[in-house]
C-alpha cells in the first residue's frame, strides 16, 4: 500500500501533451455530465475486506470506507474524516480520544457510531489475517467507547506513529451489521461510508463506484461515479487509454510508456510526474536452505546493479535504492552502498568462500505478473543476467498472478520473492516495522530484538521525528548486515489521462493512493 513525509507531497508538474503553451486552463465545474470517469489500473484488490488487506487493495478502501483520519489535499499531518476531532489526552503519547461526526451513517443508513469503530478495530484483531493489517496495531491495548461518539484507544508503550496508523485504509470502518466478527467476508460486497458506495464488482476486471449520499467528511466530490478498469499489463492499459476507452490511468505504468507519454507524439494526453516514496525489493526465506543462509544472502546485495536496473529496465523512471527508508524521508541512508559499495563479483565470491559455500548457489526468484507493471518481468530477467553472470549463481524465475502470489508467499513457499511497498504513512517507522517482527506484511517472520524492542519503541515516544535519525540509522544497518531484504528501487508518481480530464495533480494522496473524487471533466476552455 502508501510520499511519505508530506514534504514529499507531489509538486506535479503536469505536461500537457497536446496543448501549445500560453493556453489556458480549462474549467471544470466539479461535477460529470458525460458517464462515469474510468480509471485504469494493473493494481487489483486481493480481497475487498479491510480486515485481510495490507496491500494494494487500499487504493479501493479509501474511496468506500472512512477512517477516522485521513489526509485532506494538502495536509502534512492526519487530520478528521469520520472524526470530528483526535488527539492525545496524556503526557506519555498513550491514550488516544477520537469525538465521532454527529450523524455520521453508513451508505445503508445504519449508524457510524463509537461501537462501529470499536467493532471494526477488534475485528481486525481477532481475524489476525496472515500477511493483514492485524501488525499495524501492536501498539495498541485495548478501545473503548463512552456514549455514541466518544473512543478511546488505549496503547500498551507510547506511540505518536498511531494517529497515522488511524489514517490508513486498513483502520477503514465497517458496518457491524454486515461484517462477521471473527470471519473475512470473501464475497464481492462492501460496505462502507466513504465518498462511493460500490455499485458492483468483478474481480480482476472493473469495480463501479457511485457517489455516496449519506456521505460526511472531508473530500469534496468533483464527479458523480467512477468505473476502476483492472489491466493484466501495462501495455494493453495504455492501449485503453489512447483509444479513449479509459480517461486515467494511476499505476502499472511502465517505463516505455511513461517515455512515450513524455513525448510529442503523444497528442491529447497529459502526464502529471510527481516526488514518490514507493520501492521494490526482495524478500529472503529463512527456511530455505539457500536462501536462509546469511552468506548467500549477502552475496546476492554484493552483486546485484541497482543502476543498471534502473536504466536499462526502468529507463531511469526510477532511482537506485541503498535503504529500505527512501530518499526524502528523515532517517534514509545509503547503508547498503555504504557496508557493499560498487557490484563485485569477487568480493561475492569471498563472502561465499568464508562461508564454506564454493559451488553455484542455487536459487528461485518469485515475481508477480500482474501488480508492478509489464516491467516486472524484465526486471527479474536482468536480475537473473546479473546474478548469473558473477559465475556465483544458478537462478530459476517462477511466476505467478498476485492472488495467488500472495497465498504462496504467506505460506513461505518462495525462496526468494519480489515486493513493492507503497507506504501506510510519512515516516521512517514505517519501512522498518512492517517488515520486522513475528507479524509483519509479509508474511515471513523477522525476528530482530533489537530493532523491535529496542529501537523502534525509543522512536515512538518523540514526536519530534527528525529527533530519532540516530534509532532509524542504527535499524538500517543492522538490516543491512541481516540482508534478509534487499531494496532494488524507489518509484515517481505518474498518472496519464485524456486532455479533457482535471485533478491528476491532487489525486494522488501522501500514500500514493488514488483519491478518485478529485478527478473530473473540464467542460469549457
Amino acid at each position: 500500500m502508501f510520499n511519505r513525509n508530506r514534504c514529499l507531497r507531489p509538486a506535479a508538474a503536469i505536461a500537457s501533451l497536446s496543448l501549445l503553451a500560453g493556453c489556458g486552463v480549462l474549467a471544470d465545474d466539479g461535477s460529470d455530465g458525460e458517464g462515469p470517469i474510468t480509471v485504469g489500473t494493473t493494481s487489483a484488490p486481493s480481497t475487498l475486506d479491510p480486515a485481510a488487506s495490507w496491500d494494494g487493495s487500499w487504493e479501493l478502501f479509501r474511496n468506500i470506507y472512512q477512517t477516522l483520519l485521513a489526509y485532506p489535499n494538502g495536509a502534512t499531518t492526519p487530520q478528521p474524516d469520520a472524526a470530528r476531532t483526535c488527539s492525545f489526552t496524556d503526557a506519555s503519547n498513550r491514550v488516544y480520544r477520537c469525538e465521532l461526526r454527529a450523524g455520521t451513517t453508513f451508505a445503508d443508513g445504519h449508524p457510524l457510531d463509537a461501537r462501529a469503530v470499536k467493532y471494526s478495530v477488534d475485528r481486525i484483531r481477532a481475524i489476525d489475517a496472515p500477511g493483514g493489517p492485524a501488525g499495524l496495531l501492536g501498539s495498541l491495548e485495548e478501545v473503548r467507547t463512552s456514549g455514541d461518539r466518544e473512543v478511546v484507544f488505549r496503547l500498551n508503550r507510547p506511540d505518536t506513529t498511531f494517529p497515522f496508523v488511524l489514517a490508513t485504509p486498513a483502520l477503514s470502518i465497517v458496518d457491524p451489521a454486515d461484517y462477521s466478527a471473527h470471519t473475512v467476508r470473501n464475497d464481492d460486497r462492501a460496505f462502507g461510508s466513504g465518498p462511493y458506495t460500490l455499485k458492483s464488482y468483478q474481480e480482476g476486471r472493473r469495480a463501479e463506484l457511485v457517489r455516496n449520499g449519506r456521505y460526511k467528511g472531508y473530500a469534496e466530490r468533483r464527479n458523480d461515479a467512477v468505473t476502476i478498469r483492472y489491466f493484466q499489463d501495462s501495455a494493453s492499459m495504455v492501449k485503453a487509454l489512447r483509444d479513449r476507452r479509459i480517461d486515467v490511468t494511476y499505476r502499472g505504468l511502465a517505463a516505455d510508456d511513461i517515455i512515450a507519454l513524455q513525448g510529442r507524439e503523444a497528442k491529447d494526453l497529459q502526464l502529471v510526474e510527481g516526488a514518490g516514496a514507493d520501492i521494490d525489493y526482495l524478500v529472503f526465506n529463512p527456511k530455505d536452505p539457500w536462501a536462509g543462509r546469511t552468506a548467500v544472502r549477502r552475496a546476492v546485495a554484493q552483486v546485484v546493479d541497482r543502476p543498471a536496473l534502473a536504466h536499462t529496465v526502468y529507463k531511469d523512471t526510477v532511482d537506485p535504492l541503498y535503504s529500505m527508508v527512501p530518499k526524502g524521508l528523515t532517517g534514509h541512508t545509503t547503508a547498503f552502498f555504504d557496508h557493499f559499495g560498487d557490484p563485485s563479483a569477487p568480493k561475492a565470491r569471498v563472502i561465499l568462500a568464508e562461508a564454506g559455500i564454493t559451488g553455484k548457489v542455487p536459487l528461485t526468484l518469485w515475481y508477480t505478473t500482474d501488480r508492478y507493471g509489464s516491467q516486472t518481468a524484465l526486471e527479474f530477467r536482468e536480475l537473473k543476467r546479473q546474478l548469473e553472470g558473477s559465475g556465483l549463481f544458478t537462478i530459476t524465475l517462477r511466476s505467478r498472478p498476485w492472488k495467488t502470489y500472495v497465498a504462496g508467499y504467506q505460506k513461505g513457499e518462495y525462496p526468494v520473492f519480489g515486493r513493492g511497498w507503497s507506504p501506510d504513512f510519512p515516516d521512517a517507522d514505517n519501512f522498518i516495522a512492517p517488515f520486522v517482527g513475528q507479524h509483519n506484511a509479509l508474511g515471513t517472520p523477522y525476528p530482530s530484538p533489537e530493532i523491535t524492542r529496542a529501537l523502534l519503541p525509543e522512536t515512538r515516544r518523540v514526536s519530534d521525528r527528525a529527533a530519532v535519525v540516530r534509532q532509524f540509522e542504527r535499524a538500517q544497518r543492522i538490516m543491512v548486515d541481516d540482508a534478509r531484504l534487499l531494496p532494488l528501487w524507489q518509484g515517481k508518481q505518474y498518472v496519464a489521462a485524456g486532455d479533457d480530464i482535471s485533478g491528476g495533480e491532487r489525486a494522488l494522496d501522501p500514500s500514493s493512493i488514488m483519491t478518485m473524487w478529485e478527478l473530473s471533466r473540464k467542460t469549457g476552455w
